[in-house]
């Protein structure tokens, strides 16, 4: 039998924003991280019962499903080193985090709906905008290498202040789509995607969420900290908070591209 490697770390905030953040106790046991055993984000198993929603071929839902999974779920920062957190995340999402302190929380958020619009050719609908309302449109050449660094322009313009004013606020909770950001705009505040969603004969719905945090680091799908028996799907309840493994949002926090 293999030895369990028990190692206690100190909780570090490694926050969006102090106010918000409930960090867990960081008690990483390293057999947590064993290799992650689904290839796309569709590969993660539902619950009994329910089937994900419908989503055209072409859609931004369908292109989140269609990402790639790491093998490696350790989720590393820019720099290549491990996060000291390792109990957030149910699988690590194969998207490249650079080598800057860039592609935080929200910028995970645009990188994702950025690339999906790159790979559909919608390049003029590329367009986000800091917290001044400048807009940052992607010109050509429409080339992978200008298009990362627009990305790190973006990352270093615009937060989640910006991304919140920018996106639209969607006011029943039990609408929540693939694709719908989960944010609390500040200076810095956090943000996560929403990048499944599923339902059940009976109409319940789930959805999973992704994050990247400070510093920069892997986005990665996360653990249900509160519902382990759904685990890494989020009910859709009554429940005003919404309780991630490193953050506290609320309902009212849905916003939609």
């Amino acid at each position: 039998m293999d030895r369990l490697f028990l190692e206690i770390i100190l909780p570090v905030l490694l926050s969006c924003n102090s106010n918000g953040p409930v960090p867990p106790a960081l008690i990483i046991n390293k057999n947590i991280l064993a290799g992650n055993f689904y290839n796309q984000v569709k590969s993660i198993p539902l619950p009994p019962g329910f089937q994900r929603v419908t989503a055209d071929p072409g859609s931004f839902a369908a292109y989140l499903r269609e990402i790639e999974l790491k093998k490696d779920k350790t989720v590393y920062l820019y720099n290549g080193q491990p996060k000291l957190n390792q109990l957030a995340q149910y699988a690590v999402l194969a998207v490249s985090v650079g080598n800057q302190d860039l592609q935080q929380c929200a910028d995970a958020a645009i990188r994702l709906r950025a690339a999906y619009l790159f790979e559909q050719k919608q390049f003029e609908q590329i367009v986000f905008y800091d917290n001044d309302k400048t807009a940052y449109r992607f010109l050509p050449p429409y080339t992978r290498e200008h298009f990362t660094n627009y990305l790190n322009r973006v990352f270093g313009m615009c937060g989640t202040l910006s991304l919140s004013k920018q996106l639209k606020s969607v006011s029943n909770f039990s609408a929540i789509q693939p694709g719908d950001i989960i944010i609390r705009g500040g200076s810095p505040g956090h943000a996560v995607i929403v990048m499944d969603v599923a339902a059940n004969p009976k109409g319940e719905k789930i959805y999973l969420l992704a994050q990247s945090y400070m510093p920069a680091q892997d986005i990665h799908v996360l653990k249900n900290p509160i519902h382990a028996e759904l685990s890494p799907w989020y009910p859709v309840a009554d429940d005003h908070i919404i309780q991630t493994p490193e953050y506290r949002f609320t309902r009212n926090e849905l916003k939609r591209w």
